[in-house]
């Protein structure tokens, strides 16, 4: 529908009124879904909330702390109910094994620290749902991340949440600009998570004081080795516990139990200096462990980025940028330099202690609140 100059914009950036604004929520029956799903529907716009069942297996579905628990179908189609608008569950167990958990096993697999919720907003939520979306004729998708969209001189801008406790870009940086066109997210100003849950309160929903989840979806007790290994039968192939001189210093039952930089758990006690796990070779069937300094990395190759800044990305040598190479850490400035259109090498001004293949490699501006992108860490 074309702006017009005299109709003042609604919330969600349209040129019309809430009641003729479809909007499709994303509903993961926690409270931030189910916020942004009242708050819409309060203010008259034609909200439809969806929620995806991606994976409905055993134990996990009377696991309060997953995401997409049967329990958390319950809770989002309750809250539809509430407020009155349909709701919608839809099938994608098979969609999420074939693009999400089958990576997460494999990447283990391969010596690396996947994170399958980045996967999952990529290939599922912001893929397939958001076409989902678009065929129910909606004018966007809304989300409950803590993240915000902002318009700039070129368009919308992906933005870091105002809350850092609860800001979410890490899990994000994949979002494209066509998808991000398309999305909303209106929790991402809100100061604090207390905000939100006042919000929750104030519209009488069951979920307000229903806790985060805090596990991923398919691995409901936190044990990755064992889903990998009922994935992938005989993933736990015993091996050598080596120093990086080459001492074999223990045996283990399964690089799969292990993560660079790990210290607690190794079975190598008794030692004058502590030692971490500082590489995996699953090849070979060894964790390979050494002191703390050799942690430290400058030098991150990275890899599959998705682009956000007005300029193309292999326009400049050089990007001065600040980045994140773990969600729960804070940006660290750096040089980005292109190695080709979805390639390149970050340079840390300060080198960071477990740096893992598998991890992403966030892009910040180091100025604003502005997210760049960003990509897949490597081997190189």
């Amino acid at each position: 529908m074309p702006l017009d100059a005299d109709t003042p914009l609604n919330s969600l950036g349209f040129a019309k009124p809430p009641a003729d604004t479809r909007v499709v929520v994303a509903m993961s029956g926690g409270v931030d879904s189910s916020v942004v799903a009242a708050e819409l529907a309060s203010q008259g716009y034609d909200v439809v909330g969806v929620t995806l069942q991606l994976y409905d297996h055993g134990a996990a579905l009377a696991k309060k702390g997953a995401c997409c628990a049967g329990i958390d179908i319950h809770d989002a189609r309750r809250v539809a109910e509430e407020m009155g608008f349909p709701h919608y569950v839809l099938d994608y167990e098979n969609i999420f094994k074939e693009t999400v958990i089958d990576e997460f096993a494999d990447s283990y697999l391969a010596g690396a620290t996947p994170v399958p919720c980045i996967r999952c907003n990529e290939r599922v939520k912001f893929k397939d749902l958001l076409q989902t979306a678009k065929d129910l004729d909606a004018d966007c998708m809304a989300t409950g991340h803590y993240i915000q969209r902002k318009i700039g001189d070129r368009g919308p801008e992906l933005h870091a949440g105002a809350d850092p406790r609860r800001d979410q870009s890490y899990f994000l940086f994949s979002t494209t600009p066509e998808q991000l066109d398309y999305l909303r997210f209106p929790l991402g100003h809100l100061a604090s998570k207390e905000d939100t849950r006042a919000l929750a309160k104030k519209h009488g929903l069951v979920v307000a004081d229903k806790p985060d989840s805090q596990d991923i979806c398919f691995v409901p007790d936190g044990n990755y080795a064992s889903v990998i290994e009922k994935l992938r039968p005989g993933a736990g192939e015993p091996g050598e516990i080596v120093h990086m001189d080459g001492r074999v210093l223990a045996q283990h039952d399964g690089v799969i139990h292990y993560t660079i930089g790990q210290r607690r758990g190794l079975g190598i006690g008794g030692l004058s200096v502590p030692l971490y796990v500082v590489r995996l070779d699953p090849d070979a069937r060894q964790v390979v462990v050494g002191p703390k300094e050799a942690l430290s990395t400058r030098i991150v190759p990275v890899r599959e980025i998705n682009w956000l800044g007005d300029e193309p990305f292999e326009a400049r040598a050089e990007w001065p940028l600040s980045v994140k190479v773990r969600s729960t850490r804070p940006p660290r400035e750096a040089i980005l330099r292109p190695t080709g259109p979805t390639t390149a090498e970050v340079e840390l001004f300060t080198p960071e202690e477990g740096v893992s293949p598998g991890q992403a490699c966030v892009f910040y501006d180091t100025d604003s609140t502005r997210i760049y992108g960003g990509g897949w860490i490597w081997r190189g």
